[in-house]
């Protein structure tokens, strides 16, 4: 009894200085899903409802596409997650055992200790023990003794303390790492149902489309020949770029043949200087240094560039050739990708560049900028804020991206990035 009220004092009178820490693990996966959910509610409302007209049945086909493959990402997001925290809790479940059975041995020690004073309570006792000394240096080493050994235990008792801080804080984020994997769960499982939806969603649109093969055709034929038309446009300005910039080149080397010659100097005709002179074709870039530096300066940033929307998005078309899931003999051809965002949402420059065209196509307008020797295009705006000769920055608005009012307002931004004449695939270019 009295060995349990000595440690009581004990405990009420150290001070503990021990806090819990947040699990770190815990606290990035809140903070990774909490993104990750909020984009798939900002593309959500982006999904529009479902019309009878196979145009709008096709658009609604590539948004709802999207979104199952956003979703499917999110859910094995989640798995890997639960994995991660099934690891963690192992691991702390481990920690929790090492620190109790830690402090079952530090509180066998103390208990050995204060039975020792126990008996060895009487200060009658202790005195004797210090003056029988045989003499003054053992007396010495005895009195030291005592001290010691009352200073071993109270560092006993502070560190028994600690440990059952320790072992409370451990439980603590156990608890809490368990209450995490049980959320994850809870929120696979209605991720799941969405998907469930979604699916029927699509498969309800795919079997619609089915029945009306004609009219399906019929679509897609008119989308490949819109396409074609820009696509041709796209090529003829930037082969007229191409074109501008070799004669530009030329024009600087003649003019500074001709003051060289004026100042006496004389040079022999370099391999560059006399492709000048030839009808050189028409497929690259002639660049000055600015424009070599640029092009360096757009390239290191690749995976960096900004998305060329403004506000939430969701990419519905990819870049290349392919099949649509699930209809026969629809094979579509994408020199870029479609970008769907918000109504009212703006085109914006994804890196610093000069403005080489800005024209119209079927109502709608279209801009070319030059990053040195890339090219990146924006098509389907209702109006254009820069003209060409313009300077643009990184994340500057050109434009207001079309909304179809006869597609629930639908807004998507065709985009494509060039390298002179090459067509590249944007994606990787774009920061996600």
């Amino acid at each position: 009894m009295k060995r349990l009220l000595v440690f009581s004092v004990l405990v009420t009178t150290l001070s503990l200085g021990l806090f819990a820490q947040e699990n770190k693990l815990i606290k990035e996966l809140e903070s990774k899903h909490g993104a990750l959910q909020k984009a798939i509610a900002e593309t959500e409302k982006l999904l529009s409802n479902t019309k009878k007209t196979v145009s709008s049945q096709l658009n609604t086909l590539s948004s709802l596409t999207s979104q199952i493959t956003q979703r499917k990402t999110y859910i094995q997001t989640i798995n890997d997650d639960v994995t991660k925290l099934n690891r963690e809790i192992n691991a702390l479940d481990r920690e929790l055992m090492a620190l109790q059975k830690d402090l079952q041995e530090k509180k066998k020690k103390y208990e050995a200790s204060v039975q020792y004073l126990y008996r060895n309570r009487n200060i009658q006792e202790r005195l004797l023990f210090i003056l029988s000394a045989d003499n003054l240096s053992q007396t010495y080493r005895r009195i030291r003794y005592a001290r010691e050994y009352a200073t071993y235990q109270r560092l006993q008792g502070e560190e028994i303390l600690k440990k059952q801080e320790q072992v409370k804080a451990k439980q603590a984020e156990l608890k809490k790492t368990r209450a995490a994997k049980e959320k994850l769960l809870k929120e696979r499982e209605a991720e799941r149902a969405k998907l469930e939806k979604e699916e029927k969603e699509k498969k309800a649109i795919l079997t619609n489309l089915q029945k009306k093969q004609k009219g399906l055709q019929d679509e897609i034929s008119k989308k490949r020949r819109e396409a074609n038309q820009l696509n041709a446009r796209i090529d003829k300005l930037i082969a007229d770029e191409i074109e501008k910039a070799r004669k530009q080149a030329a024009a600087e080397a003649r003019k500074k043949a001709a003051a060289d010659k004026k100042s006496g100097k004389t040079t022999t005709p370099s391999s560059s200087s006399t492709a000048t002179k030839k009808a050189a074709p028409v497929d690259a870039f002639t660049m000055s240094k600015a424009d070599r530096d640029l092009s360096g300066s757009f390239v290191s940033n690749r995976g960096k560039l900004p998305m060329p929307v403004t506000g939430s998005y969701m990419i519905t078309s990819k870049y290349g050739q392919y099949a649509v899931e699930g209809l026969r003999n629809v094979k579509l051809d994408n020199k870029g990708i479609d970008i769907q965002a918000k109504p009212g949402a703006n085109a914006r420059a994804i890196f610093d560049g000069k403005v080489a065209a800005v024209f119209q196509l079927n109502g709608l307008f279209n801009v070319l900028i030059r990053h040195g020797s890339y090219i990146s295009v924006y098509c389907n705006l209702s109006s254009a804020s820069v003209k060409a000769g313009d300077t643009v920055k990184t994340r500057q608005s050109i434009g207001t991206i079309f909304s179809n009012k006869a597609d629930n307002n639908r807004t998507v931004l065709h985009f494509q990035l060039r390298k002179e004449k090459d067509k590249l695939n944007p994606e990787p270019w774009l920061e996600k």
